[in-house]
Formats: structure tokens, sequence, C-alpha cells
């Protein structure tokens, strides 16, 4: 029997909206916009939704499949968090640029890493244990449509903000998903050694 509850459904909004943290990730977008010219909203959104979605239900078992545990993946989740936040606070490039695709970047890197990667996977996994499913689905549901205006207004955003105001947030929330990545590894590794 289905059991929605207003209170987990904000709490697990509120929690993946930290950390897929699409207001931080306008600046990726802006600048994955310019490389390939165009960026399809709506597709990137969906694929991220249902990207999040099947990995609610069996990213356990496919994780358990290929000999890895949840704890593990987390950690890895952690190290890429940490160096897309470096590459956000310093304004340098760690990773190879790759030459955009404007068939595929609406899919890769858009919605995935960047809005569902392991951060938010790992995070789906140990929500699961503590919430309700259809509250879960829901609160994803409520970001995907938070993600999807988002990237249709990006440009908009652009404006608004201008260049001094993009660097910023860049800055402010590359600390933060520093933070995350932090907190997601610590939290990890102990149970990693214990």
């Amino acid at each position: 029997m289905l059991s929605f509850n207003i209170k987990e459904i904000v709490t697990v909004f509120m929690v993946l909206f930290a950390v897929i943290d699409i207001i931080g990730n306008i600046p990726i977008v802006i600048d994955l916009r310019k490389k390939a010219g165009h960026i399809q909203s709506e597709k990137a959104s969906i694929i991220a939704g249902l990207i999040m979605i099947v990995f609610l239900f069996l990213g356990k078992s496919i994780l358990n499949f290929i000999g890895i545990d949840v704890n593990s993946f987390a950690v890895a989740g952690a190290f890429i968090l940490f160096f897309i936040a470096l590459e956000m606070i310093l304004g340098i490039t760690l990773y190879k640029q790759e030459e955009i695709n404007p068939t595929t970047v609406s899919i890769f890197p858009l919605a995935f890493p960047l809005i569902s990667g392991p951060g938010s996977l790992t995070t789906l996994l140990s929500l699961r244990a503590e919430f309700k499913v259809e509250n879960i689905i829901i609160a994803i549901v409520l970001n995907v449509i938070l993600i999807f205006v988002v990237l249709k207004t990006s440009a908009r955003i652009e404006r608004f903000l201008g260049a001094n105001g993009i660097n910023i947030i860049r800055k402010v929330f590359g600390v933060i998903l520093l933070a995350i990545a932090v907190k997601l590894f610590t939290q990890n590794i102990k149970i990693l050694f214990n």
C-alpha cells in the first residue's frame, strides 16, 4: 500500500537538491551550451530522472553483481566530486577535454555524471534505507522538474548574473561541492575500514 508523506518528500527533495546542486552547476551547463551550441533540456532532465529511478531500484543489485559495495562506490564518487570541485574553485582543467559531441552532450556529461552522478546515486541508496520508495520517487520527479527549468533558463540566468556573478557562484558552489565530497569520503571510508 502506498504511503505518501509530505515531510518525507520535502526532506528527500532537499537532500537530493543539495547533492545534485543544479544551481551550482549553472556555470558548467553554460560552458557545455557554448561548446555544443545547444542542449536538449527535456532529454537531459528525463534521462537523469530515469537513471536515478532505475538506480533506486537496481543500484544495490548492480553493484553487488559486479562485486562493489555501496561504500566503495561512494568513496569513488567522492573522488570525482572532489576533482570537479577543485576545477570550479581553482579555475583549472584537470580532466582531458574531449571533443564535445552536440548530439550526445545532453546525455553525457550532462544527464550522467553531472546531474545523476555518483553522489546523487549513492545518496539515493542511503535514502532508500530511511524513506519510503514512493516518497523518494516524487522527490526525484520534483528535482527533475526544477532541473529542467534551470537548464531551459540557463542562458537568461547567465545574462542576469553576468560573468562575475557566474564566477562567484562557481567558486561558492565549488567549496560546497568540496565539502559534500569530503563528507561522502569520510562517512564511507570509516565504514570500509571497520
